[in-house]
């Protein structure tokens, strides 16, 4: 078992606020923070004072050598020591582990990734213990460990249920912390994917941001003032199900027609394929099949980067995002299809309005993973009640 997870020093609610500025968007000059919080210089001093005492907070040179003045002397920049904790993230697939190190600024330092060959949730629990004792060797200061697994997740502890794993009212959260000792957090894996990239990534300081992933499924994140949207329920599951891109659209094995899944999601994009062609290609080789414009494959994705242009649309006109992040292992699409997506994107939208941000992210499960581990960064610097 490990020793007890290294924490913050007791804080108020207005020190803490200028320690996780510094943590998000540092490093700062004190009288950014001041501006950014809206604060008084003599309230600033009397927060940060503390916060520098502890070595929560550090000086560090400032870019170019230049040091701000205030009140006729120097002052440098302050910022967080980023690898005084370490944090472990797991993304757990229906048939591997991907297990990740990162910083409090949830820089990735080690990857660790393991077969899944029993979803026992005992012996998966055991499996992530052991996987957390390998990362953390050679860093004691490990804080805390965040799991994301697909499917329903109850009070970022309980998988309620998980169809790729067969788990229904699995305590993931007791079983790995009875094994590690650390405060573990569990949680959808697109909603820990969208708190990273909203606190040190795309969306990072804007109000209205979206996360859209396309891949074994498709997910979906939005943030609103600054912070995500929860899930209410089975949304992100449900979300590209039930959003019909095109009514005349193909049929998934199911017998769902025209919905987002069907068009845009890798399982339902090769079974178009097999289905017209009688060959089973894998996804690199429908791209490619694509690039080189054979005839098949071409069309179902520019099919699909229709109906991903169409959705991006949609997404734009209801939400109004100052970003869309589109990411996932199905991002390859926009490589042979993006100019589909452009044009069916302006196709859906009013002539004059503004044009949307689309970001693409290529991303793999590490990225996932390092998402389940910002969630334990959450966790420390918020307070398991606020994270």
């Amino acid at each position: 078992m490990a020793a007890a997870a290294p924490s913050w020093p007791p804080l108020s609610p207005g020190e803490r606020s200028v320690a996780i500025e510094v943590l998000v968007h540092g490093p700062l000059s004190r009288t950014e923070i001041a501006r950014r919080l809206g604060l008084s210089p003599g309230s600033l001093t009397r927060l940060t004072k503390p916060l520098v005492e502890s070595r929560l907070l550090v000086e560090v040179p400032e870019a170019g050598g230049m040091a701000e003045v205030r009140q006729g002397r120097p002052s440098q920049p302050l910022d967080v020591v980023a690898d005084s904790r370490y944090f472990v993230g797991f993304k757990v697939t229906q048939d591997m582990v991907y297990g990740v190190v990162t910083t409090l600024r949830s820089e990735i330092v080690a990857r660790h990734d393991r077969p899944l060959t029993t979803r026992d949730p005992t012996e998966v629990a055991a499996l992530l213990a052991r996987m957390t004792g390998e990362l953390s060797r050679g860093r004691p200061g490990v804080a805390g460990i965040g799991i994301g697994v697909g499917g329903l997740v109850e009070d970022r502890a309980v998988v309620g249920e998980s169809p790729f794993l067969g788990w229904r009212g699995v305590p993931l959260a007791a079983l790995v912390e009875q094994r590690t000792g650390l405060p573990v957090v569990v949680e959808n894996d697109t909603a820990a994917f969208v708190e990273a990239e909203t606190w040190f990534g795309a969306g990072r300081g804007l109000d209205r941001f979206v996360v859209l992933t396309i891949g074994a499924g498709i997910g979906y994140g939005l943030v609103l003032g600054g912070r995500r949207v929860p899930y209410a329920g089975d949304e992100d599951r449900g979300f590209g199900r039930h959003w019909i891109v095109d009514p005349h659209g193909p049929l998934t094995p199911d017998g769902r027609r025209g919905s987002a899944v069907s068009l845009l999601t890798i399982p339902n994009i090769r079974y178009q394929v097999r289905a017209a062609t009688g060959h089973d290609l894998t996804w690199e080789e429908i791209l490619a099949a694509a690039a080189a414009e054979e005839s098949m494959a071409a069309r179902v994705t520019e099919e699909a980067g229709r109906a991903l242009g169409t959705l991006v649309a949609q997404i734009a006109n209801f939400v109004m995002p100052q970003k869309i992040l589109l990411a996932g292992e199905g991002v390859g699409l926009m490589d042979v299809a993006g100019k589909v997506v452009e044009d069916a994107v302006r196709d859906n939208r009013h002539p004059q309005a503004a044009p949307v941000a689309l970001e693409t992210k290529v991303s793999d499960f590490h990225d996932w993973a390092r998402g389940a581990a910002v969630l334990a960064i959450q966790v420390l610097v918020l307070g398991a009640a606020q994270a």
